[in-house]
């Protein structure tokens, strides 16, 4: 159940990559306590960069981003993960030649002492982690993969879980289980904010959603709200919805 405690806030983003080229153009997000927030829109809208941009790893040059009220704009990813912001990213997003228990370890480098409960809440939402423990993290699946970063993720007890596309790539019934596996996540007391192209999918489990075009956000609903708005639909995402 989400609260009006604002977790992440970010108020006019403007960001990029390179010098004089600007892939966010004013962007604002709010993340309440125990949300699961989508965001969702066209190829080149900017949605992994407003996470990447939260995260550090962009740089944000007007504009501001918050947690829980502290300033953590352009704040590195390690000073982040100690404000207990979780990021899980596309692609090479596992440590292939390592266990799964030796990924979730990895989890908790900044505070070792932390793994025994940590292991026991990550696999009380995962439990084929705990079972396959030993196991290779080249040799699991895609979804399976994606269930190894999330749980790595989850490590650090996070106060907001930040998720690139975790269906990209996976097949239909491997996407329902990501989705689902995100869901859970949110029901544990996570705070998600999740970029998803599958965008159908994405507003029938988010609680709220936006809409980015060119940098901006352009539109914003509740979930169910979105996924009703034939309007919304023809402007902003086309085919991508696949309703």
């Amino acid at each position: 159940m989400a609260s009006n405690d604002i977790v992440v806030e970010t108020k006019d983003l403007v960001a990029g990559y390179l010098p004089g080229v600007n892939i966010l153009n004013g962007c604002n997000l709010v993340a309440r306590d125990g949300e699961l927030i989508g965001i969702i829109g066209p190829n080149g809208a900017g949605k992994s960069t407003l996470l990447k941009a939260i995260f550090g790893l962009v740089n944000v040059r007007e504009g501001s981003v918050t947690l829980k009220g502290e300033n953590i704009t352009n704040l590195k990813a390690n000073q982040l993960v100690e404000r207990r912001v979780a990021f899980v990213p596309q692609t090479n997003n596992v440590f292939p030649s390592l266990t799964i228990e030796e990924n979730l370890e990895m989890g908790v480098f900044q505070n070792p002492k932390s793994f025994d409960k940590r292991f026991e809440f990550v696999t009380s939402i995962f439990p084929d982690l705990g079972k396959r423990r030993n196991q290779r993290a080249g040799s699991l699946s895609g979804g399976e993969r994606q269930m190894v970063a999330m749980g790595r993720a989850l490590m650090v007890d996070p106060t907001v879980l930040l998720l690139d596309e975790p269906s990209a790539g996976l097949s239909p019934v491997r996407q329902d289980e990501a989705f689902l596996n995100v869901r859970s996540v949110n029901e544990a007391g996570v705070t998600v904010i999740m970029v998803e192209q599958n965008a159908r999918r994405c507003l029938q489990i988010c609680d709220r959603a936006y809409v980015l075009d060119q940098g901006k956000d352009a539109y914003t609903g509740t979930g169910r709200d979105l996924l009703n708005d034939p309007k919304m639909i023809e402007l902003y995402l086309g085919n991508l919805a696949d309703l």
